[in-house]
């Protein structure tokens, strides 16, 4: 899952982006408000964590751009403006959340993964997915194909996350690349299939039933065969 942090404070920003990172998403990070408006137009981004005062475009103005132009991404505000005009100017204005500054970033994270789930189409509760016999759990970051715990690497579990939250639907190499890899990327065009042959070895070579399918040209899918 990938993410863009909006804030001008780099020292915030920094810690915001290496603790994302961290927890093994993909991360951008920018500045100001119309670089935000850049990153956003131009990247599918599975949620961004927005300031409220921003150089060149405050994020109010941010957010109302991007809503006026169609685009749905889910939208957290971080912000030291915690007046209860604000924070239901932002909500009003389309934000999915609004937590104040200072902050704790066990909340934040938390609220992030509160945004995933409701923007799922995976009707699934809490943190953890099923099907068939695996799981994963996406706050712990363990997985088990039944009672055997697999450990997988940072990269693995985040493809492994946007597959199993996209379950029975086929999603090409380039949305996968998309949302799991950030701007800093700079492997082989054929990475993806790299990662998907390491997590078919881990997930599928040795459980039953596979899980991890090729759609020729279009892309994978993970589900149970037939189902």
């Amino acid at each position: 899952m990938r993410i863009l942090v909006v804030e001008d404070e780099k020292k915030i920003n920094s810690i915001i982006v290496k603790t994302l990172k961290q927890e093994n998403y993909g991360v951008d990070s920018c500045f100001d408000g119309e670089e935000a408006l850049d990153y956003i137009f131009s990247v599918d981004y599975d949620a961004v964590i927005l300031d409220v005062m921003l150089p060149k475009m405050n994020g109010f103005d941010v957010l109302k751009e991007i809503r006026k132009k169609g685009v749905k991404t889910p939208v957290l505000f971080l912000t030291a403006r915690g007046n209860v005009e604000d924070r239901v100017k932002g909500l009003d204005f389309g934000a999915d959340d609004y937590l104040v500054k200072p902050f704790d970033f066990e909340e934040l994270l938390a609220r992030i993964r509160a945004i995933f789930r409701k923007n799922s189409d995976f009707n699934e509760k809490g943190n953890i997915f099923k099907v068939a016999n695996l799981t994963v759990d996406c706050k712990s970051h363990n997985v088990f194909r039944g009672e055997t715990s697999i450990k997988l690497s940072a990269k693995e579990f985040a493809i492994l996350e946007y597959l199993i939250r996209n379950k029975g639907k086929v999603v090409s190499k380039e949305k996968i690349e998309e949302h799991v890899w950030d701007f800093d990327y700079e492997g082989g065009s054929n990475i993806v299939e790299v990662y998907i042959k390491f997590l078919r070895k881990k997930i599928d070579e040795e459980f039953s039933p596979k899980l991890i399918h090729t759609i020729r040209r279009v892309g994978y899918i993970l589900k149970v065969e037939n189902e």
